[in-house]
Order: C-alpha cells, then sequence, then structure tokens
C-alpha cells in the first residue's frame, strides 16, 4: 500500500475533473521533469484533456529524436484558463516565480523529489526518498491502475535513467529495477534512450569537456575536484546545459577525490555550481550547497551565487 494513497486518489481525481490542465518543467529542464512532464501529458490526452506544458526555458534539442518539442513559454499562455497545475521536479527552480499567479479555484500540485522545499500546493507529494519524480509518477499510475503504453514507459524511463546517472548513482534501489525492467517489457527503448539522452555526444560536447578537464584542479586538503566552464567556453564549443551537467559526474570518478564541483557563467552575473558525490567517500554535498543558498540531494545538490570567477594559485574562486 503506497503512502501516498490520499494524494494518489486526490491526484487522478482532479485530472479526471479537469478540462484544462497545465504541466510545469522546471527552468533549465533535465530528463526528469522533462519525462515527468510528457508521461503525464500523454495520459492526460488520452483521457481526452486539453494538456500544455510550460518551462520558462527551451525545449533541449538533444531529445528532439526521442520526443517533439511540446514546451510553450509559461508567458505565453493564459494562466488563468486552467484548472489544475502540476508542477514536476525542482518545483523551487522556475515555478515559484508564477505560483503567486494562481488563483484559489484552481489547483495546484506539487510532485517533487529534493529535500527542503517549502513550497506548498494543494496536492503535495514531495519525497527524497524516491530516485526521481518519474519513480513518483511510476507509483501514481501503478496505484491507479492506469496502462502504461510503450510512450509513457520510455519517457518515464527517460527520467529515472537521468536521475540515476544511468543506474550508476546510490539511489538505483531495487525498486527502481523492478520498475526499469516493467518499462522495458513495455517497450521502453533503453539503448536508444541512453545513446539520444546520455552517450552520444557531438564534437562540441567533446570540446567542452575537453576544456573542463583541463582546467580541473584537486584540493588535497578536502579532497574536492573543482573546474570551471565560462560563458565564453560554452559558445564557443557550442554546448549545452546538459554537457555541464554532464562535466562534475565525469570528475567525481576520478580517484582520489571526495567530491566534484563545477562552476560554469549562466549570463547576468549569475554562477551556477554544481556538486557531486558518491555514497562510500562520505560527504553531503547538500550541506555545501546550504552554505551559498542552494540544497538538492546528499549526493548530487547545487547553487546559484552572483559573482565572477577567478583562476588563483589555490584554484577557482568567486569574487
Amino acid at each position: 500500500m503506497s503512502k501516498y494513497t490520499q494524494e494518489f486518489n486526490t491526484l487522478n481525481y482532479v485530472i479526471n475533473e479537469s478540462s484544462e490542465i497545465l504541466l510545469f518543467a522546471h527552468s533549465r529542464p533535465d530528463s526528469d521533469t522533462i519525462g515527468s512532464v510528457l508521461a503525464l501529458r500523454e495520459y492526460i490526452l488520452a483521457l481526452g484533456k486539453n494538456v500544455a506544458i510550460a518551462c520558462a526555458d527551451p525545449y533541449p534539442d538533444y531529445l528532439k529524436d526521442l520526443a517533439p518539442d511540446y514546451f510553450e513559454f509559461p508567458d505565453h499562455l493564459d494562466l488563468e484558463k486552467y484548472n489544475l497545475i502540476i508542477a514536476t521536479d525542482s518545483v523551487e527552480r522556475g515555478f515559484q516565480k508564477f505560483y503567486p499567479v494562481f488563483k484559489e479555484n484552481q489547483i495546484v500540485a506539487l510532485l517533487d523529489h529534493h529535500p527542503d522545499i517549502t513550497l506548498k500546493g494543494d496536492i503535495n507529494i514531495i519525497d527524497p526518498k524516491y530516485s526521481s519524480v518519474c519513480e513518483i509518477i511510476y507509483d501514481f499510475f501503478e496505484f491507479n491502475k492506469i496502462k502504461l503504453s510503450r510512450s509513457i514507459a520510455t519517457f518515464l524511463m527517460l527520467g529515472i535513467l537521468g536521475d540515476t546517472g544511468n543506474f550508476q548513482h546510490s539511489n538505483t534501489t531495487s525498486r527502481v529495477l523492478e520498475i526499469a525492467s516493467v518499462l522495458m517489457k513495455k517497450g521502453a527503448p533503453i539503448t536508444k534512450i541512453i545513446s539520444i539522452a546520455f552517450s552520444n555526444k557531438n564534437i562540441s560536447a567533446l570540446k567542452l569537456w575537453g576544456k573542463a578537464f583541463e582546467k580541473a584542479r584537486i584540493n588535497p586538503e578536502n579532497g574536492m575536484i573543482a573546474s570551471f566552464i565560462s560563458e565564453k567556453e560554452l559558445a564557443e564549443c557550442g554546448g549545452n546545459l546538459e554537457d555541464i551537467a554532464q562535466v562534475s559526474t565525469i570528475l567525481n570518478s576520478v580517484p582520489g577525490t571526495k567530491f566534484a564541483l563545477v562552476l560554469s557563467e549562466r549570463g547576468d552575473g549569475i554562477i551556477k555550481g554544481s556538486l557531486r558525490s558518491e555514497e562510500y567517500k562520505g560527504v553531503d554535498v547538500s550541506r555545501i550547497a546550504a552554505q551559498f543558498g542552494g540544497g538538492g540531494h546528499r549526493l548530487a545538490s547545487g547553487f546559484e551565487i552572483k559573482g565572477k570567477v577567478v583562476e588563483t594559485a589555490e584554484g577557482w574562486q568567486v569574487v
């Protein structure tokens, strides 16, 4: 029996009772938020409902071979017309800016697996024990006996693969593997997903990775390996934000290190920090991120700060 019996029942009821539904993906969308909204979109369309997907940033080009671009900018939508709004994954990364717009007669559901979420909706399914929001949605479908189409299975697999690092991260539980097995039986093409979304890197990504690896520095005192990617380097290499995200994961695999930090410029004087570690290394990177106003999981966290990155004899510093 699911611990979210009431929430799963209520969410499915309001989906069935709503005629206009808005799905919200977080800013700088990754595979989990994308897989979540696409899977929910397939289900809602099958019910004959009108559904739209809002995101403050564009749909990633690298995923267009897996699924078309259904994203719309929130400013291009009449946000007041929707009966139900469902925000998925990192709900405090973009969605919170639009949350005050919604009226009392509009139902807001929040689906997230990040800790320390302060935003509250009418329906809240927020649990850091889940590997991904796509795992939450799988449980929602299973609880309500909703048939999984091949497309839904594919989108759920996309999110699970992304947030478990292709089953390499410590959040890859036996439950995750059970779900992946079911999704494969339903037709999710795991090899194709990995090739398109995670493995099939073009020359631009490899160039960007090369620059990041060349600049990587190890701090022997705390076991940190750090690097920096400038906005200019990102533009010169033709890379994207997903390419940056994978740098920290790769650096974290360097022997003798305890955690990885990748700093990257995001425009308007914003510096993004991506932190990664592994269970056996004994470092809670969420505590590091919290010192800079960020957050996340113990082994995968991030933060954003204002400033400029400079290289010193001790390594990279934000001034």
